[in-house]
């Protein structure tokens, strides 16, 4: 016999693991007593039982729970012979013989979990015989690593959602979603819905950073695009932290922020955090040039932030597929609340994937990136080169066009940010008497002009929103203190800079 022609030769004389006992007196235990359904609402749904019958008979009982009504054999008989299903669900000598299965209300949950166990079971074998099926070749157009890859989502989204598949939601739930998030706005100081920046004009325009959104932060080198990412998942870090402390002194984090740095390593990112944090030059740190006053305040900071509840994977040229099964494993045994990538130029695309193009195989990474921010339901930052041509303008502020490959990254994302310094520019334009054309005066001149713009453009960054869009679009200024490589609110009203 061909091994082709036989699935999987043994196990498929096997009978999938069921429990129709337990779902008989669970059954029996939410007619007699609708207060058990609370013991299993959490976790357990009509797809989960073994027994249809007994899936069309729950979901009736749930349906009624729900919805503040009775749910016993006299009215589920009314109801079932109202549908014309009755027969069908074994009459009503079935709906008594349940109340006789019931063993106690006390034992409902135990019940329910011994369904579910079957349930996942059964999902298992599912996957289990999908994937060897396609290891002999029944799905030619699936190579090797892309069987790895659709076994590892499917396990993933077992383990983590009980294997729902996509499929329709209903309005009303959409809706009852979306009143949920403006609740946690309503709630939350400043009127956050998602997680915080630790930014409050950034927060204040975008509402934080939402689940399933895409947000791109672009800038040429030296403006300090790293810098800004570090900050954000700091600040989001710090919250995270101050929710579980509020909950008590050794409650943990619910959640982690990752940051896949492509090209710094851990302890140099490990180095600028605490540069920032301490208000000690990263340049000094790294040559040397600290006091033991400075040092003291290293191991102050260290510890208070040393919790934070931040992983860092500096694997260089990491594949999008490598980066998704990392996030995957963190989502599901930690938690993720932000992914953070600098930058996705540096990224390669899954393996076994061979773009025609460079533009093509950003354009792949771009929706990689989105298509994870909604599979695990957090927001995605990337970092990204703008392209030279921002040098050949007068006019240097990034626009959308300046962004390299750029048709992919601003149809992909939800949010185009750039992160933009004047003084930057200014003080490659500082006048030199040297060849200066023009009488002494006119230097004079022309030196105080340009000292009044850098005084202007001092410790001052700019945060254009190009794109937003669930949002406003427009300019957030910002306070950068270029020797710590900081940033932080800019304070306009009062003239001062902090946090």
């Amino acid at each position: 016999m061909n091994t082709l022609d036989s699935p999987l030769l043994g196990l498929s004389h096997r009978l999938p693991p069921s429990n129709v006992q337990a779902e008989q007196a669970l059954l029996g235990a939410l007619l007699a007593n609708n207060r058990a359904y609370e013991r299993v609402s959490e976790f357990l749904a009509a797809e989960h039982f073994a027994d249809p019958i007994h899936g069309r008979i729950f979901h009736a009982i749930s349906r009624r729970i729900e919805a503040g009504q009775l749910a016993d054999a006299v009215t589920l008989k009314a109801e079932f012979e109202h549908s014309g299903v009755l027969e069908e669900v074994g009459g009503t000598a079935y709906l008594a013989q349940l109340l006789t299965a019931m063993v106690g209300i006390i034992n409902a949950g135990e019940y329910g979990r011994a369904i579910h166990d079957a349930w996942l079971r059964r999902q298992l074998i599912d996957i289990g015989e999908t994937v060897v099926n396609n290891a002999f070749g029944m799905d030619a157009e699936l190579d090797a690593k892309q069987q790895i890859e659709s076994a590892e989502q499917q396990l993933f989204q077992l383990a983590t959602e009980g294997g729902n598949e996509g499929g329709f939601v209903t309005f009303e739930r959409a809706l009852t979603d979306a009143i949920h998030n403006a609740e946690r706005a309503f709630n939350r100081a400043g009127g956050v819905s998602g997680l915080t920046t630790g930014l409050r004009d950034l927060d204040s325009k975008m509402g934080g950073l939402h689940p399933s959104d895409l947000l791109i932060l672009a800038g040429r080198p030296g403006m300090g695009k790293t810098a800004l990412a570090t900050k954000i998942a700091f600040g989001a870090a710090k919250a995270l932290m101050a929710e579980a402390r509020a909950q008590g002194e050794n409650v943990l984090p619910k959640a982690q922020v990752a940051i896949f740095s492509l090209e710094m390593s851990a302890e140099q990112l490990a180095n600028r955090l605490l540069s920032e944090e301490a208000r000690v030059s990263s340049d000094r740190i790294r040559r040397g040039e600290i006091v033991q006053k400075d040092f003291d305040k290293f191991v102050q900071v260290s510890r208070e932030i040393a919790a934070l509840p931040i992983q860092i994977d500096d694997t260089p040229a990491i594949t999008m597929s490598a980066l998704r099964t990392r996030c995957r494993r963190l989502k599901r045994t930690r938690g993720l609340a932000l992914i953070v990538v600098d930058y996705l130029q540096l990224m390669r695309p899954s393996a076994g994937t061979r773009p025609e193009s460079r533009v093509l195989e950003i354009s792949q990474i771009t929706q990689g990136l989105k298509a994870l921010a909604k599979e695990l339901a957090v927001p995605v930052l990337a970092l990204s080169q703008l392209s030279r041509q921002v040098e050949n303008r007068e006019d240097k502020r990034p626009q959308l066009s300046d962004l390299r490959e750029s048709g992919s990254i601003e149809q992909d994302a939800d949010a185009v940010m750039f992160v933009y310094r004047d003084e930057y520019y200014l003080e490659q334009k500082m006048p030199k008497e040297v060849g200066f054309e023009g009488s002494a005066d006119k230097f004079h001149a022309a030196m105080e002009e340009w000292q009044q713009r850098m005084s202007k453009a001092h410790n001052r960054a700019d945060l254009i929103i190009a794109k937003q869009r669930h949002g406003p679009t427009g300019t957030i200024p910002l306070f950068f203190e270029g020797e710590f490589t900081r940033f932080g609110d800019l304070d306009l009203v009062h003239g001062e800079y902090g946090e």
